[in-house]
């Protein structure tokens, strides 16, 4: 669950969302429009990606290690895929771990036919689920929590395709937005509570889904609408769309993260558009801990938006007081232990001649094991300011997530050792805080957070998870509970 790639995060001091994922069926060129479409999201996972495509009679699938572009840029990629409906996905690991036999989507041969799934989000009875799998015969092929929907839809006994996915949805814990071919057409869904996103659009006579919005503008699709909470859209060759809600209304608790960091700023989400509301999260932060000082300056890129909102608030000039590297990346040569140090100056720089002398407000979007924000600060004093005040535009992330987010095990939150003074005293600022809780549910649209009926899944500040944690639950092992034995594919 823990699994960190050396060049993207060598501190392990961000959250990552698991994955991403994209579908279109009755497309001219279902493969090219998923690769796109992928290429879009791939921010939400940087570590594999793979596209599985249907033609009428035969799946076909691709899948490799690294980031879209390098699996499927040439037409003679695209090639191997043909027919009108295609599923993607981009990920980084939580369970499972790194390998290319967990890379999807993953494909079966059924007694109905072929199945392939696409998913984003977090099993967490998976391990119960498996377990007991296995116990009754059933042999995996992944160690991706994954695997289990399709064993569940292998052995269910009702009639229909259908019947048999809704069967095994029934059976699971957690989070999921999910992606399905068949030869009958694909499904799309989420779980009933909303946690992880996913949108429906159409571009001509295709029918598209992906996790976020962004990935529309950039194949040319048109916003339809979100795929609602615990709904089940089926398309089929024709054309034909049914809507199905089997798992009854909930009040939905989709991951109020997306607001505040995952999603891509130019994205719409929960019917706002994440730049504005995260420019909003800014003005609230501003309003609840305003600071004199010179200069706002964000910590590159995703403190951004909130800074030109805190500045807006404030009145205090926005500046580019750090600025970052674009080049530091999967291909620069893997540093030795003594060099790790040196990370965050091969990112980010400052702008000594802008904050030499300054009383400087950072602005971030979270903490998490503190680290990075400790070295910026220092980096801050290094060039000269004169004051270094650091303030985070979501509430302190003191728990871990069960449900797709990339997280550390709760012991390495500094967030969840520390009370607000003395993680000030440990990552060195002059001031440090953190936007409320019922500022942020503000920032989003609602009045205050309704600790009653909350509107969003915020468990990470909250610790109030919306659904059970069967796994966690039953090991002692919290950091382990999710994640099967990793066996490295050959």
């Amino acid at each position: 669950m823990n699994w960190t790639h050396p060049y993207l995060d060598m501190d392990g001091d961000k959250l990552r969302e698991e994955c991403g994922i994209f579908g279109a069926i009755n497309a001219t060129d279902a493969a090219a429009a998923t690769a796109l479409g992928l290429h879009a999201l791939q921010h939400r996972g940087q570590e594999a990606a793979g596209i599985t495509s249907f033609d009428g009679k035969e799946f076909y699938s691709r899948r490799g290690l690294g980031h879209v572009a390098e699996n499927f840029s040439s037409s003679e990629a695209i090639a191997e895929l043909p027919g009108p409906m295609a599923a993607g996905h981009v990920r980084y690991s939580t369970t499972g771990g790194a390998g290319l036999r967990n890379v999807q989507p993953l494909y079966a041969d059924l007694a109905s036919g072929g199945f392939a799934v696409a998913h984003n989000g977090n099993i967490s009875n998976a391990q119960k689920l498996r377990s007991e799998l296995v116990q009754n015969g059933a042999i995996f092929q992944s160690t991706s929590d994954t695997e289990v929907i399709i064993h569940l839809v292998a052995t269910s006994r009702y009639p229909t395709m259908i019947d048999r996915f809704v069967d095994a949805l029934r059976l699971v814990e957690g989070a999921y937005s999910l992606i399905v071919m068949t030869p009958e057409g694909m499904i799309a869904c989420r779980d009933p509570l909303g946690i992880r996103p996913l949108v429906m659009g159409r571009m001509g006579d295709a029918v598209v889904f992906a996790s976020e919005t962004v990935a529309f503008d950039v194949v040319g699709a048109e916003f339809v609408r979100e795929v609602e909470p615990g709904e089940l859209v089926k398309v089929g060759f024709d054309g034909a769309t049914e809507s199905l809600h089997p798992f009854g209304r909930h009040n939905p608790r989709p991951c109020i993260f997306e607001h505040v960091y995952f999603s891509r700023p130019d994205s719409m989400f929960a019917g706002h558009t994440v730049y504005e509301a995260r420019k909003a999260i800014g003005q609230q932060l501003a309003i609840e801990s305003p600071v004199d000082a010179d200069y706002v300056v964000p910590v590159p890129d995703s403190g951004v938006p909130a800074a030109i909102g805190y500045a807006q608030q404030s009145g205090v000039p926005f500046e580019l007081g750090i600025i970052r590297s674009h080049y530091v990346g999967r291909t620069f040569i893997q540093p030795s232990d003594g060099a790790r140090h040196s990370g965050v100056k091969r990112k980010h720089n400052a702008n000594r001649g802008l904050v030499e002398g300054k009383r400087i407000v950072l602005i971030d979007d979270l903490i998490v094991r503190g680290t990075t924000s400790m070295k910026i600060v220092e980096m801050m004093r290094e060039a000269g300011a004169s004051e270094v005040h650091f303030r985070v535009a979501s509430p302190p992330t003191a728990h871990s997530c069960f449900y797709g987010v990339d997280t550390p095990e709760r012991s390495k939150l500094l967030a969840a050792r520390m009370d607000i003074e003395p993680m000030r005293e440990f990552i060195k600022a002059d001031s440090l805080a953190f936007v409320s809780i019922d500022g942020l549910y503000r920032a989003v649209g609602a009045k205050r957070r309704d600790n009653g009926c909350p509107q969003f899944c915020d468990a990470c500040f909250t610790g109030d998870y919306p659904t059970s944690l069967t796994d966690l639950a039953s090991t002692e092992d919290a950091a382990a509970q999710l994640s099967f034995p990793d066996h490295k594919a050959a």
